[in-house]
């Protein structure tokens, strides 16, 4: 992909072997040892502060070191070049919604807004995710079925404020009669987290909590390089959302934890990884799995793994979602015909195929010898 520095100025050159200039590109490969910049503390971004440090390792080597203004204006007008003038349209009208809710939103507990890991998680989690190891990571999760994993993760007095938090701005939301977006097609309830000031935090809580884990779990769905978010809470009870149908997420990799409160049903369940093409394949016995919810635990799963979550008999129950993307998956899905490093129904149609390959070449090799 071609990318400038600038509207002004013409893109870096390099000379090829024949002496000819032509135009830097991004590399195929990423450079992983390259330490990206943050662009966190930078305001009125297009995209997501992570996605920039994410791209960073595919500039060309010539723009690895220059300034971090450069490099941002250099992936900026890449990433630009490749969006509609109707999703830069839709991302500005975003950006001025969230502008008008901060502006105006008061916040109840101004220290959930940073990341501050000794306060938010439980210890046991957080020495696992300093330790950094693929055994350390393990060692604080259960795998009650393939590719569900849960542990325990945020302090009980973290989800009580964010329960509060949630709960303070949708009373708000009610007084100023403050039109919003829920967090999805499915849910009538809740909020998105994101537009009332959680992004920066929500960002802190990828790149270094859920991506760590995420590289070791899930390679082959971009675990590695998650690089954005859409972050919510949903509510549940009966003057709530009740259910949640069958579905799969709009992620590569779902964070789903429980807040609480008290409450009665509501258990997940998980039918069996699948891509587009097999969303509603049928599902095999060993990939049903029911799990029932408990405050303060969460699961972290493929966003392709088909699931749904039973009705809430009695009681209130809160979640916190985070649907976690990478940009470079998504664009080398683009020409993945065969997914079977990741989807069930994939896998088994690649097993049939070598086994009637191997049924076929044996039938030939039997008929040359005059059986």
């Amino acid at each position: 992909m071609d990318g400038s520095v600038d509207g002004s100025k013409p893109p870096p050159q390099t000379a090829n072997g024949n002496g000819v200039v032509s135009k830097t590109k991004l590399r195929l490969k990423p450079e992983k040892e390259h330490k990206s910049e943050s662009y966190h503390d930078l305001q009125q971004l297009e995209f997501s502060p992570l996605l920039f440090s994410s791209l960073e390792h595919y500039l060309p080597p010539n723009m690895l070191n220059v300034p971090r203004e450069l490099k941002l204006r250099y992936m900026r007008d890449i990433l630009l070049r490749y969006t509609t003038e109707g999703e830069r349209a839709r991302i500005q009208r975003h950006r001025e919604y969230r502008e008008r809710i901060t502006s105006n939103y008061q916040s109840l507990h101004e220290e959930l807004y940073t990341m501050q890991a000794e306060e938010f998680f439980v210890p046991s989690f957080l020495n696992a995710i300093k330790e950094g190891t693929e055994d350390s990571l393990r060692s604080v999760m259960t795998e009650p079925s393939p590719g569900i994993f849960t542990f325990e993760m945020f302090q009980p007095h973290f989800c009580e404020l964010l329960v509060s938090e949630v709960e303070n701005f949708e009373r708000w939301v009610h007084k100023t009669k403050f039109e919003i977006m829920r967090p999805n097609t499915m849910n009538k309830f809740g909020a998105v987290l994101d537009d009332f000031g959680f992004e920066s935090m929500l960002d802190k809580l990828v790149e270094e909590f859920i991506r760590p884990m995420s590289r070791v779990l899930f390679p082959e769905v971009g675990g590695a390089t998650l690089d954005s978010h859409h972050g919510f809470v949903v509510e549940y009870g009966m003057d709530r959302d009740v259910e949640l149908g069958f579905h799969v997420d709009d992620s590569e990799v779902t964070l789903n934890l429980c807040l609480g409160k008290q409450f009665i049903g509501g258990e997940l369940y998980f039918r069996g990884v699948r891509c587009d093409k097999h969303v509603n394949s049928e599902t095999l016995s060993e990939e049903v799995f029911d799990y029932p919810h408990v405050p303060g635990r969460a699961v972290l799963h493929r966003g392709r793994h088909r699931h749904g979550a039973r009705g809430t008999i009695c009681g209130q129950r809160a979640n916190l979602l985070l649907w976690c993307r990478s940009s470079v998956f998504r664009e080398l899905k683009k020409y993945q015909k065969d997914c079977s490093s990741w989807c069930g129904h994939c896998h088994r149609e690649k097993k049939e195929r070598q086994r009637q390959s191997v049924a076929a070449t044996k039938l030939e090799l039997l008929n040359k010898d005059g059986f």
